[in-house]
């Protein structure tokens, strides 16, 4: 089938796996199957937050007003019964403990949007040509009403294709993506871009789909004037160009996964600089990050630059070889030279380098240091048993590449604090990483996520991990299942912070499968191995 569009070689421009890019530059008009048309057969969502989320919450608010701040989504009022009980009185549709189930949101052909303006609170946005309440109807002739827009001109050609053949100044599948651009990495950017340049629509940043998944942007992102109740792509996080939420097939065809997608358009001026410049090779103060806008996110989601800058892709290769490093797992800088990481990704008859700053590990990145390692230290007591992986830890020593420094400090890249006392069971932590583990394949996008640490009385609870554990590790996460290890790299960081400076308290390093129910992530203890990481960078 040929394609009027005669630019659709960009389409293969992607830069991750995890989403499609917003496309700023294909001029053509758009060609549309019939089959985008047919009658939906697959089952309406019913849009859900499981329950344990708010067991979590619950346990661990014993000593705050447990409404405040509310826990209850989508509008939901907390009352407080006690001091360790709330319970949420939702508007409907809203079910559940914490309102976060949406009850019979049906959106056939199109995207449930949450309205906290008004009842029912929630409207549907439908796909073109479908209308009606709950995007059933579809009008016998495709190109009545006119799906284009901008004054753009409905072809249907026959009983498959239907085209929409675009003004000048405009592209996108229905013509609605006005000729734009940016200024620097387009925080300022209020334009109407929101289509990838594989075709698909950037989800409203108030699709339930979102919510229900990370979290409502406009609370993350509350001091960022940009979202709207609409779809347009948008910088607010501080990332290195504007991008957009979208949904993709998972593994299962029954199952939808939230991806999203950096944008390729043009910077409207070619000598704009992408990347701050940096503040000089050293490093003036640990634990120092970009600070984050507050939100809770209970899963995986995506990092953007600067906000984990002490994260580290640990990379290798055979010794001698000339093919390119691979990713391993993860690391923390934990000075100019150092990079701490866990011992069992350390492997004999490899060389070895790390990569700082970026967070697409599948691509050279501006704010990228690729530095190559000159020595290694596992420690000595690091041993690997039936069930666990004890001791596990290990330091890198980087290449000196500016003398007297190895890493230069930028707005990317820091250096994380090594602990001067253990948080107390309870605490909020954030794991971040690539998501690599033995056995699971990892993403090209740097995710984080957050976990609580759990005390070692309940993770040595004989249906826990019993006396496997030992004072060399510890366990965080979420015991009702979900939140693991897997969400972030063996011998990557896990980040609690005190007083706006972060601390390196854990280092991945095991666990009993994925996600299981009462089996954490287990993490090495760096407060443990405090004396010997400083001996050995002396």
């Amino acid at each position: 089938q040929d394609t009027i569009c005669k630019h659709l070689s960009l389409i293969s421009v992607f830069r991750s796996v995890f989403g499609p890019i917003c496309n700023f530059n294909i001029v053509c008009a758009a060609d549309i199957t019939h089959d985008d048309y047919k009658n939906n057969t697959e089952t309406p969502y019913l849009w859900d937050f499981d329950d344990w989320l708010f067991d979590l919450l619950k346990d661990n608010r014993q000593s705050q007003d447990m409404c405040d701040p509310n826990p209850c989504f989508n509008g939901g009022s907390c009352q407080r019964r006690s001091d360790t009980e709330f319970e949420c009185l939702c508007k409907e549709p809203y079910v559940g403990r914490g309102c976060q189930k949406g009850a019979n949101v049906k959106c056939g052909h199109g995207f449930c949007m949450v309205d906290m303006n008004k009842p029912p609170y929630y409207k549907c946005k439908c796909r073109p040509p479908h209308t009606g309440p709950d995007c059933m109807s579809k009008p016998n002739n495709p190109c009545d009403p006119n799906p284009c827009q901008n004054g753009a001109r409905c072809i249907f050609a026959g009983t498959k294709h239907l085209y929409c053949a675009c003004p000048i100044g405009y592209t996108g599948k229905f013509c609605e993506i006005p000729g734009d651009c940016y200024f620097r990495n387009g925080e300022t950017y209020r334009g109407g871009v929101s289509v990838t340049v594989a075709g698909e629509d950037c989800l409203n940043w108030n699709d339930y789909f979102i919510l229900a998944r990370v979290g409502d942007p406009f609370m993350r992102f509350a001091d960022f004037d940009g979202l709207g109740y609409n779809n347009h792509c948008r910088n607010p996080d501080g990332d290195i160009r504007p991008w957009c939420f979208i949904k993709k097939q998972g593994n299962s065809k029954q199952v939808k996964v939230l991806n999203y997608y950096h944008v390729p358009f043009f910077s409207c001026c070619h000598s704009c600089p992408t990347v701050p410049p940096s503040r000089g090779s050293s490093f003036s103060q640990c634990g120092i990050g970009k600070p984050k806008r507050g939100w809770r996110i209970y899963g995986g989601t995506k990092a953007f630059p600067g906000s984990n800058p002490w994260q580290a892709s640990v990379q290798s290769r055979d010794r001698g070889s000339y093919l390119p490093y691979g990713h391993i797992c993860g690391g923390i800088l934990i000075s100019s030279c150092w990079v701490l990481t866990a011992g069992h990704c350390i492997a004999q008859g490899k060389q070895y380098q790390v990569v700082l700053g970026g967070i697409n590990i599948l691509e050279q990145e501006a704010m990228d240091q690729t530095i190559p390692v000159t020595d290694i230290y596992v420690h000595p007591d690091y041993r690997e048993a039936l069930f666990s992986i004890h001791n596990d830890i290990a330091l890198l020593k980087l290449q000196v590449t500016d003398s007297p420094y190895c890493a230069k400090e930028t707005p990317f890249v820091k250096i994380a604090c090594l602990p001067d006392e253990a948080f107390p069971a309870g605490t909020e932590c954030v794991i971040s990483g690539w998501g690599a583990t033995e056995t699971q394949s990892y993403s090209s996008q740097l995710m984080d996520t957050n976990v609580f640490l759990i005390s070692q009385e309940i993770c040595k609870a004989p249906h826990i991990y019993a006396s496997i554990l030992d004072d060399s590790m510890f366990c965080a996460g979420v015991l009702q299942g979900g939140i693991d290890t897997c969400q972030g790299d063996s011998g990557g960081p896990l980040m609690c912070e005190k007083n706006g400076t972060h601390y390196v308290t854990g280092v991945v390093s095991w666990g009993d499968g994925c996600g299981k129910k009462n089996k954490p992530g287990v993490y090495a203890n760096v407060l443990k191995f405090k004396e010997w990481i400083i001996s050995k960078m002396n």
